[in-house]
């Protein structure tokens, strides 16, 4: 005899089993022996204590060893003229003088220029009395958006300086042979400034006409 006429079930009862289901199945099974994840532990930073000279005048910090020196002035210092635009040395914005040398601040550790003399846009001239060379990127137009002006006035303060104290050109070997400034020699000189804009040709006028005056 068939018993299964006995059983009876409401299609409220089967809509309510069939939730219970599909719930059960969805419901995330629990890993067999999972480990707790352990977080990699960070050192502690390091600090220290260093002096720098900035634009004529001393700063003493206590900074994480890791600090490069373009975040140091930009900000611990708040000497925001000089920009970080690629972070890797690439585009020149970050440029600054370091003991008379132009370097990429962004590639340099704040500790590694303890007790140097660093000079930036800052320090080169102000509004009411302009560097030479900022005066002639104003005449010449030598920006645009003006973002990688401070480094490009950086680098060209400090490339005539080179050429000045007669370092070898990087166009011609002989410096017999070498014109005092040439366009050739400048634009090499220039090379790892970056200018997005594509102020190229007035920059260069710009710094012809200041090399001009200090020939």
């Amino acid at each position: 005899m068939d018993d299964t006429g006995d059983i009876k079930i409401s299609r409220r009862d089967l809509l309510i089993t069939g939730a219970l289901s599909a719930s059960a199945l969805a419901a995330p099974i629990p890993a067999l022996h999972a480990q707790e994840s352990v977080p990699a532990s960070t050192p502690p930073p390091v600090a220290f204590k260093l002096s720098l000279r900035v634009n004529g005048q001393r700063h003493d910090l206590v900074l994480d060893t890791r600090t490069t020196l373009l975040d140091a002035l930009r900000e611990h210092l708040h000497l925001t003229g000089t920009k970080k635009g690629c972070d890797h040395g690439q585009c020149g914005a970050c440029t600054l003088i370091a003991n008379g040398e132009r370097i990429n601040s962004c590639l340099t550790l704040a500790l590694q220029n303890d007790g140097m003399e660093i000079t930036t846009i800052e320090g080169l001239g102000n509004k009411d009395r302009l560097h030479p060379m900022q005066s002639a990127f104003i005449k010449h137009d030598g920006y645009q958006c003006g973002y990688c002006t401070p480094g490009q006035i950086c680098s060209a303060v400090s490339a005539l300086r080179e050429i000045e104290q007669n370092i070898p050109s990087l166009v011609t070997a002989d410096l017999s042979a070498r014109p005092k400034v040439s366009p050739e020699e400048i634009r090499e000189r220039m090379s790892g400034n970056i200018c997005r804009c594509g102020a190229y040709s007035n920059i260069i006028d710009a710094i012809t006409e200041v090399a001009g005056r200090t020939a």
